[in-house]
């Protein structure tokens, strides 16, 4: 049997809720995950019409990119299209689970990342990475130093970190004087629970925990990368057009240069504009900008905006693909609904 909270809890391994930003709501909004999961509906955003696909479909999860609920709600009298949704889901027993802005801040596996890819983008990089390092000093007995030190490695080993950073710095005494050696462990802020479980495994261990300020490569907002040849500004906004199969595109003057670096967000990513500008970007791909916005570019860069939908729509493929993984027998769909609200002419 496959758990709701079986799934929630791998979505969170890749893009662990504590990579969220402030303002975000992301996780297990509505439900009771240990209900066995008996399908899953990836969708952008949980609308009515997308949890009467799930009634339809037999899915009791969905599991969506925007959060349906942002701010607290006082009544549920179903007003607004949230108060319904909401109450939809919990009349028909589907959960929703939101992976929001703590999606676009990973690395591997996350939302930048697949634009990248439609894009054809190399060499790439996160555009602002955070501080999401820790440091543990460990204390533990020489005779368990080995076996620890293999399992803080199996534990820490993944996508938010360059490399298992584990060293043996010392012999020693401990204030109890038996002969002790010390580990520094230098891992992601989204590793926290999981070297919480190993210590736990390690009662004698004495552990310190410190910050670090050095940013971590692999977290962070935005993404940054080179085409793999350069091609004229008309070139790469016909391939953006395409590959991101938008309808139009929104952009600045143009600057008369061949495009070889090109920065992106998906979503509303105008905070980004100066470290795109830093990276040496010709572009910068996003949405949400508003018209004196984009003034901003000051002649130094060609700002694209292809909207907040159309920017993040491949990510019901990406969530799916991240379920699947794991589970590979498991009864994934990705929405037939197009809950954009936004239309052209």
């Amino acid at each position: 049997m496959v758990t709701i909270r079986a799934i929630i809890d791998h979505l969170a391994a890749v893009a662990p809720p504590v990579y969220q930003e402030g303002y975000d709501n992301a996780g297990l909004i509505v439900g009771d995950a240990s209900q066995a999961c008996t399908g899953v509906i990836t969708c952008l955003d949980s609308t009515e019409a997308v949890v009467a696909e799930a009634v339809a479909k037999g899915c009791n999860l969905i599991v969506a990119h925007h959060p349906i609920v942002f701010r607290g709600l006082k009544q549920f009298t179903g007003r607004t299209y949230v108060e319904r949704v909401v109450m939809a889901a919990i009349r028909h027993g589907i959960a929703i689970y939101a992976i929001h802005t703590n999606l676009d801040n990973v690395y591997a596996q996350g939302v930048n990342g697949r634009i990248a890819a439609r894009l054809g983008l190399v060499n790439t990089r996160i555009l602002a990475p955070q501080a999401t390092l820790k440091r543990a000093t460990i204390w533990t007995e020489a005779a368990q130093a080995d076996a620890l030190k293999a399992a803080l490695t199996g534990a820490i080993t993944g996508p938010q970190l360059p490399a298992t950073a584990i060293r043996q710095l010392s012999l020693g005494d401990r204030a109890d004087q038996a002969v002790s050696i010390r580990l520094e462990v230098v891992y992601a802020i989204g590793q926290h629970q999981a070297l919480g479980r190993v210590l736990a495994d390690f009662p004698e261990a004495d552990v310190i925990y410190s910050e670090i300020s050095n940013v971590n490569p692999l977290t962070g907002a935005g993404l940054v990368g080179d085409l793999a040849a350069p091609m004229s500004e008309m070139a790469f906004l016909q391939h953006l057009k395409e590959q991101m199969q938008v309808g139009c595109v929104k952009y600045t003057g143009l600057r008369g240069e061949n495009v070889q670096t090109v920065a992106l967000c998906g979503g509303a990513g105008g905070f980004l504009l100066p470290q795109a500008k830093a990276a040496g970007a010709q572009f910068f791909v996003t949405a949400d900008y508003k018209y004196h916005e984009f003034f901003d570019a000051e002649a130094q860069i060609i700002i694209a905006d292809i909207g907040h939908y159309e920017s993040e729509q491949f990510t019901i493929d990406l969530l799916a693909e991240i379920i699947r993984e794991k589970f590979g027998n498991f009864a994934v769909h990705l929405t037939a609904v197009n809950t954009n609200p936004v239309n052209y002419l």
